[in-house]
This record gives C-alpha cells, structure tokens and sequence, in this order.
C-alpha cells in the first residue's frame, strides 16, 4: 500500500488499527495473537536525584529561559527528560502517543526547571470538536493538524512566578517550525487537558490557551465505556487565525514535500544535535554549518555558506567564547557509543598527523611541526577513531589538537629527564583512557585500543595490563626490547618460534605502489617484557608477540615485517592471523585524515587564530567522518534503499542525470548504485579493474550533487510535479 506519513516513514501503528478495525466489523479475520505485549510499568531508578537548592525569585531575577529540544530516544537529553518526568509527573514519562516533539526547560545558569511534551490529539474530545464545528470526514483528514501538550512540567522546588505561562508561550512560538521541520507539515491547533483535582489551569489561561469545555472521563483506551478517569478542562490554541476555517474544510491536503526517514538534517541533529552550548541559537548556527560543509565539502568558508550573511554568522560563531572543539565534538561522541553499543568487537585506532598552515602565518597561535627551525608552522591532531570488524567507522571517541611551544624547539635530548605526562606521548595514554571510558558505558562490546609503532610506549603496556576496564591492546613494536627469564631480546626470540603457517594479506594502494596480495610467515608467542632502565618503578608484563614476515617479495619493493604486541591472548594460527588482519584495519585512519586534508580542505582554512581552527575543525572532523562512513556503508550495506542517506530530489536527479532518462524509479536505487552515481560525478569511471569509488571521487562528486538537486527540485516542483512523490493525507 505504501501508506506513509508526511515525513515518509510507514504508517505501521495507523495500519494495525486499521486491520483491528476491518476484523471487529467482520471485513477480515485476523490470526490469534503470537505476541501478548507487556503492560507498562514506570521506570524504576535505582538512585534519588539529591534536590538541588530551591529556586525562588522573579522570572527577571531567574534571567534567560531556554527550551533544549529532545531530538533522539537515545540522547542524553532523552534520558534526563525520561526521569524527570517518571520522578515528578504524575503521569510518568508515556508513552506518548504518535507523533511528538519533547523538550527539557533550562535556565540561563544552566539548571534543568522541567519539561514538556507535544504529541498526537486525542481522536475524539465532545468539547473541542463542538468548538471546531468540524464534519467527521473533515475530522478523519484533518487531525494531524492537531497536536496535544500531552506533559509540562514546571520541577517542585522551582517557585518562580509567570514562568509556566512564559514557557508555554515560548514552546507555542517555536512549535510550528519544529513540527515542520522533524514531520514535514505545520500544525494549526494545540489541545491539553488540566486535571482540575491537581491543577487550576491558570498558567494556560495567562498564555491565552482557551477553555473548551470539560472530557467526559473516558481516556484513549476506554473501549467498554467505563469512564475510569477524572474529568479534565480542555484548552485549545489557535497556531493560525483561519485554524477552524482550516480544520473545517474537508479533503485538505497537508502540503508538503514527504522526507526519507534519514536525511542530512537528521545526521546533522544526530551527531551535533546535543551540543550543550547553552544557547540555542548557536545550536542552530552549528546545525547549519555541518549541513553547509557536508553539501560542499571542499569550498572555503564564503563558498560553503553561500551568501553573506551567514559567511558573518559562521565567523562569529567560531569567534564566540563558548565555542570550543571540546564542547563541538560531546554531542558526536555520545552518537559514536551508541553506534559502538550495537557491536560485539570495535577496533579504536589512535594516530597523530600534522596540519600545516604556513601559508597562512599571520595565524595566531601555530607552532613548528617540522624538525628544522624555521621549518613549517601549524597544528598537530591526534584522534581515536572506532571501527567495527568490516572497516566501517563508526565515528570518533577523542581528539586531542595542540600547538608546540617554539620555546622548546631543540631541546629533544632532554626528553629522558620529564616524565611522560609533560611529553607529548602523553596523548596515548590519554586516548587509551578514554577508550575505557566508553568501554564503561558498553559493557557488552569489547574495545581494541589500536596504534603503530610511535606507541610503543612501556607506560602504555603497564596501563593496558593493570586496566581495570579491560580494554584490550594492540600495537605494532618499534623497541627491540629486553626480555625477562633469559630470553634474550623480542625480536630474536619470536624468530626463534616455529611458523604456525603462512597467510596471504592484502596491502592497499600507496602512493605509486600499486596493491598487492603478501605472503607472509606468522609466529606467535607469549613474551615477559622488562621495563626501560630509566623507568625501574614498573613492573615485567606478561604480553604476545605476533611476528609476521613477507616471503617472495616482488623486487625493488621492502618486504612487509611485522611485530605486534597484545595483551589479546592467542592460542592459535587462526587467532593470530585474525589479529593480523584487525591491525591492518588501522589503515583506514590514514585514509580518514586524507579525507579530512583533501576532502575538506583544512589545511586552508583561514580563521586568524588556532582556537578558530580547531573550532571549524571539529565540524570538518565529523564531515569528513561522514563521507567516509558513507563509502564504507555502501560496501558493507549494498543492496538497503540509498533513501536511508539521499533526499528523493537527491537520488531522483542523480538518477535522471547519470542515466539521462527524464522519467526517474518509483523505487530508489540501492544504497551502491546510488553511491557509485555519485562518485561517477566526481571522476570515478566505473571499469571492472577501478573496484568501489574512494572518498575522493565521492566527496567531489557531493559536491555537484547539491546544485543538481535544487535545480531538479525546482524544475518538478514548477514544471513536473508529477515526478515527486505526493503529498499525503491521514
């Protein structure tokens, strides 16, 4: 049937009341039920949240009030929004019915004041329908225009005069374009019901809210007329003046374009949406930017924004005290521990690159990267990327960006003489601890610390060792180190153990070198390692050593070799060559940071100071991260619906063009199809010998895309209609 809402998703609970319907008037006859769905029970927390001190001033003394609007199940903000309505509402946190928009209330100093919640009206209320004066039929077509403020929550120990009536006025202001904007339609009334027993409605009468009537008691589920609830006041509020005239017309249409369940607004909200900058019009601000350089991912700033005003907006956002790569970056994490959550293993891979900005050095704040003393300026990066077992990233979980001090230029020999923590090997340590913490928060995933040869680092074993959280570690050895027990150095003992067996790796494209298949002899086994003579105070760790050496090696290329340490127990050929294989995973960070320099340009990036630049590079970081995700999705995932990343004026004119046909599918192409009509805008020919698009022609091909589709767009819309999808009517 393909019956879908305004904003494109299926319409699964309004077809199953449809079927229960067609079966109790005798049109069809169901199965019995496989499934009896449990009845709810409020949330139970283990902890009281301690009672903070009581507010209790004017709404002047309070200052600003801002609503934090709630835009995923899983966010944080969800989670706060869920208990403190299951603590401190009498009607717990839901479920709410159908389609809903949350949001918590916040104060300028930053404390939480309580919540709110707007969701799908009632299906039938004698009181408002009366008031409308609307026909059945007119009733059926109309009332998703109708949206219920199903919670509000002002928190008991707040006692602040007019505030209620204040947010309501304030959510009233912003729910139009909210509700355009997550469900593709603008309501026109809003309805709540004011349980007289507990309140007296006041707030809503001083926000301009209108009394209806009076509910008769049934509620949603009173099938038998049992009239088990309280009788509620019913208010209403017109969005519109001509609300009634609207809701009265029969066979109206909610105008609008249907939206495909993910599109760049909701990765926009996903990855950046809970940045707590505590103003929400530099939440917006950061919505816009990551949008407008994932749409054109290599132009400078001017261009990415396209127009003046918001060039001087973005500006001022990276300017603007608040905004630090820190606060940019939570929200992303937080969206990358969910992803992590829905893995068993997830390799975190660690590796530091340089950004160079000589040509820009009136920059403030840049440092030398480059071992000569007037060599190149700029800023070092150091990130831990996760990626699950197919090499698909699944976003960052750290990054340190700093500028070296000129001051201590030269002065490497003294580097034996400071303990790590003021050295910059610190940032490994610093990334393995953090990859515990999100092993805290996924219990059921276990996390793989990944780095090369520059983390070959004794503190970083002993800390692997002694975690508490059990995060495993994997490193590529640089040290030939000393050995306990007389067993002479690492690199001569392991090659003393017998070959387990040989095992044939793929080694990727670099440079000019072309890929090749390696055939390489595997060792493996358990080794002590003593501490360094300047570092006494550690303890000999036990760890495995994996050696894997080329064999046959085509000349004039250096044979691939291999020594890898772990703290991953191997007990065989097969786990060794598995733990092989999983080092080699670290490879797509290197293709990840030459996204982000090529793809993204941000090397030439020009913002006047460092704190600048690692502002714009925190978008540029998850931008680039995106582009990269959608290359691997698009090998891992082939054959799903390119909906899940495409608009359909996206996919429609990046089919109609590719294939100069002007008639685009009904159906859209699969996410690879899709990927590589993409890529074939930005270079990629497509030959049996080219294999998948890469990032680079995806992300130049991202790039044209965007202007081919505003101009699609507007040609159907003017010239077409019949080529985009209908709007549809509940």
């Amino acid at each position: 049937m393909n019956w879908r809402s305004p904003n494109g998703r299926l319409k699964e609970m309004s077809c199953r009341v449809a079927l229960s319907r067609l079966d109790q008037r005798g049109v069809i006859r169901l199965g019995p039920l496989t499934h009896q769905a449990p009845g709810r029970t409020r949330r139970e927390f283990s902890d009281p949240i301690p009672t903070p001190e009581p507010i209790h001033c004017s709404l002047g003394e309070l200052g600003g009030v801002e609503l934090v609007r709630v835009n995923s199940a899983e966010s944080k903000t969800s989670r706060c929004w869920n208990e403190l309505m299951e603590r401190y509402h009498y009607l717990g946190s839901g479920p709410l019915c159908g389609a809903q928009l949350r949001y918590l209330i916040k104060s300028a100093k930053g404390q939480w004041l309580g919540g709110l919640a707007f969701s799908a009206s009632a299906w039938r209320v004698k009181a408002r329908d009366g008031w409308i004066g609307w026909s059945d039929r007119a009733r059926r077509e109309n009332l998703p225009r109708v949206v219920s403020n199903s919670r509000f929550l002002i928190l008991p120990w707040v006692k602040v005069q007019n505030l209620a009536s204040h947010v309501l006025a304030q959510a009233i202001g912003r729910l139009r374009a909210d509700w355009q904007e997550r469900y593709g339609f603008e309501p026109v009334l809003v309805e709540t019901f004011v349980d007289r027993s507990r309140f007296s409605g006041a707030s809503y009468r001083a926000a301009n809210w209108l009394y209806v009537g009076q509910t008769s008691g049934r509620g949603r589920q009173d099938r038998e007329k049992t009239f088990p609830l309280s009788e509620k006041d019913v208010y209403v509020y017109r969005l519109r003046k001509q609300a009634r005239e609207v809701l009265c017309s029969a066979a109206s249409k909610i105008e609008s374009e249907p939206r495909t369940p993910e599109k760049h607004e909701d990765w926009a909200h996903q990855e950046f949406g809970e940045a707590e900058l505590n103003d929400e019009r530099l939440n917006r601000r950061l919505l816009t930017l990551a949008r407008d350089f994932y749409e054109r991912p290599q132009a400078n700033l001017p261009q990415a924004c396209q127009s003046r005003a918001k060039t001087r907006a973005a500006y001022r956002f990276f300017d603007h005290p608040k905004i630090t790569m820190d606060k940019l970056l939570q929200s992303h994490y937080e969206a990358t521990l969910q992803r992590i959550s829905e893995e068993k293993i997830v390799l975190v891979v660690q590796d530091t690159t340089s950004l160079n900005y000589s040509a820009h050095p009136l920059t403030e704040g840049l440092g030398p990267i480059s071992p000569k003393p007037q060599g190149v300026v700029g800023l070092l990066l150091h990130d831990s990327m996760a990626f699950n077992l197919a090499g698909t990233p699944l976003g960052l979980l750290d990054v340190q960006c700093w500028a070296r001090d000129p001051k201590q230029f030269g002065k490497r020999e003294f580097r034996h003489e400071r303990p790590i923590e003021h050295k910059e090997s610190q940032k490994w340590l610093k990334g393995f601890k953090q990859v515990g913490e999100a092993a805290k928060r996924c219990p059921n995933t276990t996390l793989i610390s990944v780095a090369d040869r520059e983390a070959d680092i004794y503190e970083l074993f002993d800390l692997a060792v002694n975690d508490p959280c059990k995060v495993q570690l994997l490193v590529r050895a640089e040290h030939d180190r000393l050995l306990a027990d007389g067993q002479g150095r690492l690199w001569e003992h392991v090659a003393k153990q017998p070959v387990a067996a040989t095992e044939v790796l793929s080694v990727p494209r670099q440079g000019k070198r072309a890929p090749r298949d390696a055939r390489l002899e595997v060792r493996f086994g358990r080794v002590k390692l003593t501490p360094p003579s300047r570092k006494l105070q550690f303890k000999e760790l036990d760890i495995t050593a994996i050696m894997a050496q080329e064999i046959d090696c085509p000349p004039g290329i250096e044979p691939l070799q291999w020594m890898l340490l772990t703290t991953l127990a191997v007990q065989n050929f097969d786990e060794a060559v598995e733990k092989l294989g999983w080092y080699a995973k670290r490879w797509g960070i290197e293709v990840y940071h030459r996204t982000l320099k090529s793809g993204c340009k941000i090397e030439e990036r020009q913002l006047g100071s460092a704190d600048r630049i690692e502002a714009c590079l925190a978008i540029d970081m998850v931008v680039a991260w995106r582009i990269l995700h959608l290359t691997k999705l698009g090998r891992e995932t082939p054959d799903v619906p390119c909906s899940v990343f495409f608009e359909e004026a996206e996919w429609k004119a990046l089919y109609c063009l590719v294939r100069q046909d002007p008639k685009p599918p009904d159906q859209p192409p699969t996410l690879r199809e899709a990927i590589r009509m993409v890529a074939s805008l930005g270079g990629f020919l497509g030959r049996k010998s080219d294999g998948e698009p890469g990032t680079k022609s995806l992300w130049l091909g991202i790039q044209r895309l965007d202007d081919i589709a505003a101009t699609w767009k507007f040609m159907a819309l003017n010239f077409a209609p019949h080529l985009l999808s209908p709007p549809v009517s509940s």
